[in-house]
Order: structure tokens, then sequence, then C-alpha cells
């Protein structure tokens, strides 16, 4: 489910963050799915516990899993459906651009540009 590139400078606990929200925007990790136990995928990667509890923790706290003690770590149902929505208008905002000939380095400027108009 989660591949690390440990040559790579993105940290592992970002990796497996990034692979996580992947999946629940693939629809990989349906609502309710349950997340590995820390410690088991801990050692399925290779990596400390801590660099996987923070990977859970930042995706709790961003509201794309649900921990309840003993019964574990969910996927939440605020996280699917914010998820699938931002690929639904990902793929229709590509789509366009592409059809005006836009290259994705122009697609993704004018979406910077939004983003930086909008929060000032």
């Amino acid at each position: 489910m989660i591949q690390l590139d440990l040559t790579s400078d993105v940290p592992p606990f970002t990796q497996i963050k990034r692979q996580i929200v992947d999946h629940i925007a693939r629809g990989q990790l349906p609502v309710g799915d349950k997340l590995p136990p820390i410690r088991v995928l801990a050692q399925e990667l290779g990596v400390a516990v801590n660099t996987v509890a923070r990977s859970y923790r930042e995706l709790e706290d961003e509201g794309y899993v649900i921990t309840q003690g003993r019964a574990g770590t969910r996927v939440s149902a605020r996280a699917v459906s914010k998820e699938l929505a931002l690929a639904q208008h990902a793929r229709a905002y590509v789509a366009i651009a592409r059809e005006a000939g836009a290259t994705d380095d122009e697609a993704l400027d004018v979406v910077r540009t939004y983003l930086k108009e909008i929060t000032q």
C-alpha cells in the first residue's frame, strides 16, 4: 500500500501521509477502512514508530482519519467527501485547461495566482 523512497528529500512521515491521502482520493481507502496499526506499518516500512505516528497524527489533525483507541484509525467520512470533491474539480479543470491549449505549468500558475488573490 505504501512505498517509501528513503533517498528522497521528502521526509518519510510526509511520504506516508501523502500516499494515504492519495489512496483516499482515489477511493482505494473508502470511508471506515481501517489503517494498519502504527507499529505494524512502521515495521513493514522499516521506519521508527514515531514516524508513522506523526503521519497518522497529522492525518487526524487534517480530518482524513479518526483514531478510536483500540478500534484503530479509520478513514473519516469528511475526508473522503472532501478528497473526492477536490479530485473531481481538479479533473474538470485539467480537462478545460488542456482543451484551451494550456500547458500543465500554465494551468498551475493560474491556480497559484488565484490562491494568492483570494488570500490577500
